[in-house]
């Protein structure tokens, strides 16, 4: 039988010593004991507050179009979502040509309200929504800088203004900064 053999030949093998648990060969001390661990590097300082740009635009800007209105931009543009950017200002404020041009339409939206579409060089288009007491009709010239209608009341009272490059709307931050 082959567990008799098993046994015999258990039998005949040397037993070797036990140790006691923590004897026998040295053990490498880890280096994260030998060494004390760097220092925390310090914080970056906090990022200063970004300045109101508007508070610092004037006539003499540099910029390819001026703000349509006083006031501070209330939402932002987002390709896909929001078309150009809202501007709050009092109902009656006066709204400005960006930039020299003809008035291509005078339109409504679905609520009635009207939109005003200024054509400018470089197959540029300006879009004027939110407003009332339009003083300019259909192939006007308009300057940059001239009232062409009013902030209309509403609560919020905002202008909603576009910058388009044909039919693509673009960032208007891009053209009033």
């Amino acid at each position: 039988i082959p567990v008799v053999i098993e046994e015999q030949r258990l039998a005949a093998a040397p037993v070797a010593a036990v140790e006691a648990p923590g004897t026998g060969s040295a053990i490498a001390e880890p280096p994260s004991a030998a060494q004390p661990l760097p220092e925390a590097p310090a914080a970056a300082p906090p990022k200063p507050e970004a300045p109101n740009m508007s508070d610092d635009r004037t006539a003499a800007s540099g910029a390819r179009m001026s703000m349509p209105v006083d006031g501070k931009v209330v939402r932002a543009f987002q390709k896909g979502r929001s078309d150009g950017i809202d501007i709050s200002a009092a109902a009656g404020s006066p709204v400005r040509a960006a930039a020299d041009g003809t008035v291509a339409a005078i339109t409504r939206d679905t609520d009635q309200v009207p939109i005003l579409v200024v054509r400018h060089s470089g197959n540029l288009l300006t879009v004027y929504a939110g407003i009332d007491g339009i003083t300019v009709a259909k192939g006007d010239t308009v300057s940059r800088g001239q009232t062409i209608a009013k902030v209309r009341a509403a609560d919020p009272a905002f202008l909603h203004f576009q910058v388009r490059e044909g039919t693509i709307s673009v960032d208007p931050m891009g053209y009033l900064n």
